[in-house]
């Protein structure tokens, strides 16, 4: 067992005893982790409430090299996450990025720079940004990272280049778009107009900065988020929770 120093990302936090919790934490030096909070419900507690849901800290704690969970002994807050006036779709929006961290990551896993999209998207929700494009660039930002991405350019199944213009076929559980020759017998294929998977590519590149240009309209907007959903649910296996909560929002 070592002692080991981290930034993390409150993802869940569990009641374990009167005075005690169990945190899911996204740290950007290990990844994801399980961890006790000794004491942490007590008035008095050593983590001044560092360790509410979406805070972002710096952390001590024991890494265990069983599967028991690590132990928390230290918490520094650095910034809380506080959505301006009675923003809803921005909380709701944060709540959506915690749990997709929880579901599409594994413990022990890093990816640093997943961490720090994370903590950006998050920091922008907080300031009040556009909900929908910072979480569709968050989104698409995850599945690049953790080797999820959906093929927008080339055939899913021969990688053969796709010209993006009109509707291209695209199916979720087949990895994205297809081309004509291997559209042919599948099911859960649907028609995508070739301007959303232009802007899917455009959020995805987390390099540049054409995104923040970018004027997506409304019908857009509403099929971006349609092909995501399905995406996303196909590779969980379920609806994320959040969905009903966002969907109020992103009628």
């Amino acid at each position: 067992m070592s002692s080991e120093k981290a930034t993390a990302l409150v993802l869940r936090t569990v009641d374990f005893s009167e005075t005690s919790l169990v945190v899911t934490l996204f740290t950007r030096e290990f990844g994801k982790i399980g961890a006790m909070a000794k004491g942490a419900r007590r008035l008095k507690n050593p983590f001044e409430s560092a360790l509410d849901i979406l805070t972002l800290c710096r952390i001590v704690f024991l890494h265990k090299s069983s599967d028991a969970l690590d132990l928390v002994t230290e918490a520094k807050l650095l910034r809380r996450f506080r959505p301006n006036g009675r923003n809803l779709s921005g909380l709701y929006a944060a709540y959506y990025v915690a749990e997709l961290l929880g579901d599409l990551t594994d413990e022990n896993d890093p990816h640093p720079e997943l961490f720090d999209l994370a903590e950006e998207t998050i920091g922008a929700l907080n300031a009040g940004e556009a909900t929908q494009r910072r979480v569709a660039r968050f989104e698409l930002g995850a599945l690049r990272f953790l080797g999820h991405m959906p093929s927008l350019e080339s055939c899913a199944e021969c990688g053969v280049e796709i010209e993006l213009v009109g509707r291209v076929a695209f199916g979720g559980i087949h990895g994205g778009s297809l081309c004509r020759a291997c559209r042919g017998g599948k099911s859960h294929v649907v028609s995508v107009s070739a301007g959303v998977l232009r802007t899917m590519g455009q959020l995805a590149d987390l390099e540049g900065q054409l995104w923040q240009r970018m004027e997506i309209d409304s019908r857009m907007l509403g099929e971006l988020r349609g092909v995501l959903n399905h995406y996303i649910a196909n590779l969980l296996g379920r609806k994320p929770r959040m969905f009903d909560f966002l969907h109020e929002f992103w009628r």
